[in-house]
């Protein structure tokens, strides 16, 4: 990924981002078949959870966190499910709370700095495998920052639950991200798609929960932060937006981490400015960077039109699949 460049009909970081979202090639035959579980959380909630079992019990599993308003049937959580099943990997999506297709019961939802969740899931996906089954993760945008941030707070713990973790395009400043997905094209196209449908769950969630947060203010928000104000940030602990993306942005405690670690940034993401992304020396020893040049947000297309999207898991499960146990 270092050294990956776009194909030439794809130029720039928006069609980067959108062509392949919406119409690359994701697999190589038929879409993934998932089999769902449900999982009651520790808060008296609801999880679910979309696997494919591998045929030996014993083999790797590949943990995927989604991105803001994703699924397993993201883009790019069918390219990572296809690339498991040509290594006869185990594949799970945890989906985040509402995030499965039906609202959830809680009155809270899901935050990029969910690493508490993040531990429950990874701890839940691991628990009752054999002996010496290893677990690997990778986490996409929203899903990639939580996840570093998981890693972040269990230092050397980490390595209990899995061998190795890979962020792919997550928004590790997330004011500077924030700020970037709130003007011009950006807040014409990227904001109001993500608006609208976090505003008709957070309706849903004030339907469950009468006066849970001002309904007025959240109709009057018109990007993400003033979103997170009335909504996120209240729910989930946060004194306002501020105090949220503060607290939860990986960048500032990537130095913590103690197990095998991957951030995969694209420089020209129209999400996730360049000046904001992590310098080696302000990573840490277990963390790898790779920042090439093109990609956009969660894209990495390759090949001719319509292009495909197996390269970035490709190459990020090959860097996970290297820490495992030979």
């Amino acid at each position: 990924m270092q050294t990956y460049r776009a194909p030439h009909w794809l130029p720039g970081g928006n069609l980067q981002t959108i062509w392949p979202a919406l119409w690359a090639r994701r697999v190589d035959g038929a879409p993934p078949v998932y089999r769902r579980e449900r999982w009651t959380t520790p808060d008296g909630d609801f999880v679910d959870v979309d696997r494919i079992d591998a045929a030996d019990p014993a083999a790797p599993l590949l943990v995927l966190f989604h991105g803001l308003e994703g699924s397993s049937r993201s883009h790019y959580a069918e390219a990572f499910a296809d690339f498991a099943a040509t290594r006869g990997w185990a594949f799970a999506v945890p989906h985040f709370r509402g995030c499965s297709g039906e609202i959830n019961l809680a009155p809270r939802a899901y935050h990029s700095g969910d690493f508490e969740e993040i531990g429950w899931m990874l701890e839940r996906c691991a628990a009752g495998r054999p002996p010496g089954a290893p677990v690997v993760a990778a986490g996409v945008s929203l899903g990639g920052n939580a996840l570093l941030r998981w890693a972040e707070e269990a230092g050397a713990t980490a390595r209990h639950t899995v061998r190795a973790v890979a962020a792919v395009s997550a928004p590790v400043d997330l004011a500077a991200g924030g700020a970037a997905i709130g003007r011009g094209f950006n807040r014409l196209v990227y904001t109001r798609m993500f608006l609208s449908t976090m505003k008709p769950k957070a309706l849903a969630k004030l339907a469950q929960h009468p006066g849970l947060f001002d309904r007025d203010a959240l109709m009057a928000a018109g990007d993400l932060r003033g979103f997170d104000n009335v909504f996120t940030a209240p729910l989930h602990g946060f004194r306002d937006t501020d105090d949220y993306w503060g607290r939860g942005s990986a960048k500032p405690h990537l130095h913590a981490i103690r197990v095998p670690t991957l951030v995969v940034n694209a420089l020209n993401d129209p999400f996730v400015p360049a000046a904001s992304l992590p310098r080696p020396d302000e990573a840490g020893r277990h963390v790898t960077l790779w920042q090439p040049a093109h990609g956009g947000h969660v894209g990495f297309p390759l090949g001719l039109p319509p292009g495909h999207v197996r390269g970035m898991p490709e190459r990020v499960g090959g860097w996970l699949a290297q820490h495992l146990p030979s």
